[in-house]
């Protein structure tokens, strides 16, 4: 008979959200950037899907909806790291 195998260690959690927050690598700050980056992604694609059908607005609206969604990559990829000295505050 093959002996049982571990294939996780146990964990515990019961902490509620901190520990799970901490098991995943996110902290508070890091999952709000994540949702705000995800909110203004949704927001740049439906700017994208409603371009309309003239040339020159659709170039303007285009470009705006591009550099929306670009701020929204940008947030996410390194939002943890630009916002970890707005929020660590001294008291």
């Amino acid at each position: 008979m093959p002996k049982n195998i571990t294939l996780a260690k146990p964990i515990d959690m019961s902490g509620g959200f901190t520990d799970f927050f901490q098991t995943i690598g996110l902290t508070g700050t890091g999952l709000v950037t994540k949702a705000v980056a995800a909110v203004i992604a949704v927001v740049a694609i439906r700017m994208m899907l409603q371009i309309p059908g003239n040339p020159k607005s659709a170039l303007q609206k285009g470009g705006a909806a591009i550099g929306t969604l670009f701020v929204a990559v940008i947030l996410a990829l390194y939002g943890d790291q630009l916002f970890s000295t707005v929020t660590t505050a001294k008291g």
